[in-house]
């Protein structure tokens, strides 16, 4: 057997958890998917995928100042008088695919 060294990575529990599901569904220890990473990172010469951030941002009531959320607000309500909607399924199937969520 080869000679192994350890790694140690502190994450987020719900990410550690949510990543041993995925894994334990394909059968891949998170050791080998560790060390699968790693070796891609040796033959790409860098990170294995790409790291940009995403092209839109949710907007986060957090972020807005009370004028900007009133703007926002009255855009939803312009929206709506002039039947611009959308399913609930279609938006779930959105920020799926763009978030991730």
């Amino acid at each position: 057997m080869a000679r192994t060294s350890n790694i140690f990575a502190r994450v987020e529990p719900e990410v550690k958890e949510q990543a041993e599901e995925v894994l334990n569904q394909l059968g891949i220890p998170m050791s080998n998917a560790v060390s699968m990473f790693l070796k891609q990172v040796i033959l790409h010469r860098g990170i294995p995928f790409e790291v940009k951030l995403p092209e839109s941002v949710p907007l986060s009531y957090d972020a807005l100042t009370k004028e900007q959320f009133d703007i926002e607000i009255e855009k939803g309500i312009e929206d709506i008088k002039n039947g611009r909607t959308y399913s609930i399924e279609s938006v779930a199937e959105e920020m799926k695919r763009d978030y991730g969520i």
